[in-house]
């Protein structure tokens, strides 16, 4: 068994964190909105970290749960999830900013939404 207080902090953690990409994404509305000017580049920094923030306490959480609980909830594919950090922190300057925009677009509302279930769940 896991330290589920220990769970549902880095669970509240993670969901933060994409509560606040979602709100800095919001006026976005195309790529080049993040790639054309130096406020929109600021932006993308800005949701990166965080997106690194949320892989390295996905690993994070694997480690306190000896990996059983992710596999529950199949509706994100937390390896994807995990490995954007290492891309982003291991390749910065090759970060593709298309990719960036889809997972903000695509992903991160089914992130969110999927880590409330779990700490309702865990609550």
């Amino acid at each position: 068994m896991y330290d589920k207080e220990l769970v549902l902090e880095i669970l509240g953690q993670i969901y933060q964190a994409a509560q606040t990409i979602l709100k800095r994404f919001e006026p976005v509305k195309t790529v080049s909105d993040f790639a054309d000017s130096p406020a929109g580049m600021e932006k993308l920094d800005s949701i990166c970290m965080l997106l690194i923030a949320i892989g390295e306490a996905l690993k994070n959480l694997d480690k306190t749960t000896n990996k059983s609980l992710l596999p529950r909830y199949p509706q994100v594919d937390w390896k994807k999830a995990k490995g954007m950090r290492d891309i982003i922190s291991h390749h910065y300057f090759e970060t593709d900013v298309d990719v960036i925009y889809d997972v903000c677009k695509n992903h991160i509302p089914e992130l969110a939404q999927t880590i409330n279930k779990m700490i309702r769940e865990l609550s």
